[in-house]
């Protein structure tokens, strides 16, 4: 793994990439440990995920998108941070049950809150840090000019100490009466069945469904899409650098659609000098597929997305999967990550794993 970023004072985010094998995945034991799977599943708060695949291979990943039960669903709530620390909303989803709660937010100027396996977490402004009377940690890079400082607090919900009449959840509590009190709209996905009666029925949730958006129309040229055999040799770093901050660059212009990245583009050099690097030796350009879904996604619903990719898509061919998480608390906090199969290597990987500094 290596770092394709040097740290600089204006800049607050780091890529690594990897260049690795994977085994074939079992679709009734979905794989967790190792990379490139331990990565997607340590992302908390999905808000858009895209697959990139030639178009004679879509078909087959049609099917799946033909079903409804495979598209992401969550909810949109308004509630008082209070309102979900009390009664059995606290005790069923919570408590027992295994939700993901994210807050409203403008980024960098209100208050954050999220929640995920029970951890809570509150990114919050000088004033109302020191309103609340928590013990927490300056959060973000610290001494830039124009940044405002943050302070992140979090609370163990599951913890036995979280329940009333302990020291530090009352003290939670009174904040949440006294500082926390205003009404948010929040993302809610509950991952655990859903109880009966619902708890969350009382507070008028409005349900979303991440239908997927194909856009089959990309024709551009295709670049040689298999890290050079160099990279496995020693001191082949440099080759593979090269490659990956290629292929990185033409994979996000392809998930912007970027008029760049077409045949016979023809913009002026003096506003881009962009071209695809090494592509093929045949100048025909080949059409690509694209689907998208945007909302409030689950990371084991982008596992199911990678298994699926890998099992209906053929050896010979390539695909590239990417996922992007919500930013929290401040610019540049939000985490990426972009996984490429090349081509006639279908054990091999290419990842970029994208994420601000903490």
């Amino acid at each position: 793994m290596l770092s394709l970023s040097e740290p600089t004072v204006y800049q607050s985010s780091k890529c690594f990439t990897t260049y690795g094998t994977m085994g074939y995945p079992d679709p009734k034991q979905l794989p967790s440990k190792g990379k490139p799977w331990s990565v997607l599943l340590a992302q908390d708060f999905i808000h858009k995920v895209d697959a990139i695949v030639p178009a004679e291979s879509v078909d087959k990943l049609k099917e799946k998108l033909n079903d409804d039960r495979f598209a992401p669903k969550y909810s949109r709530v308004i509630m008082t941070l209070g309102d979900a620390l009390n009664g059995q909303f606290f005790t069923q989803y919570i408590k027992i049950g295994n939700v993901r709660m994210l807050s409203e937010c403008k980024i960098g100027v209100t208050n954050v809150f999220t929640l995920k396996n029970g951890l809570l977490k509150m990114y919050l402004d000088k004033e109302t840090y020191e309103r609340a009377g928590l013990v927490g940690q300056p959060h973000g890079v610290k001494g830039k000019r124009g940044l405002k400082p943050r302070w992140v607090v979090e609370y163990d919900l599951r913890s036995p100490a979280s329940f009333p009449g302990k020291k530090g959840f009352d003290r939670l509590m009174y904040a949440c009466k006294n500082v926390f009190n205003q009404p948010l709209a929040w993302l809610f996905l509950n991952l655990s069945q859903t109880p009966d009666p619902d708890p969350l029925a009382d507070f008028a949730p409005v349900k979303y469904t991440s239908s997927p958006t194909v856009t089959g129309d990309c024709h551009t040229l295709i670049p040689v899409i298999t890290p050079p055999q160099s990279s496995l040799c020693k001191g082949g770093k440099l080759d593979l650098e090269e490659f990956a901050t290629d292929m990185y660059e033409w994979l996000s212009l392809v998930r912007l659609d970027s008029p760049r990245i077409t045949a016979g583009d023809t913009i002026d050099p003096y506003l881009s000098r962009y071209s695809v690097p090494n592509y093929q030796d045949d100048p025909k350009p080949a059409t690509l597929c694209k689907v998208s879904w945007q909302g409030f996604i689950d990371p084991n619903w982008t596992r199911q997305l990678l298994v699926d990719l890998i099992l209906s898509t053929s050896s010979r061919s390539w695909f590239a999967m990417s996922t992007s998480s919500f930013e929290k608390g401040a610019a540049g906090k939000g985490s990426d990550c972009m996984i490429l199969r090349p081509a006639n290597s279908p054990g091999e990987y290419v990842m970029w794993d994208v994420h601000g500094h903490e």
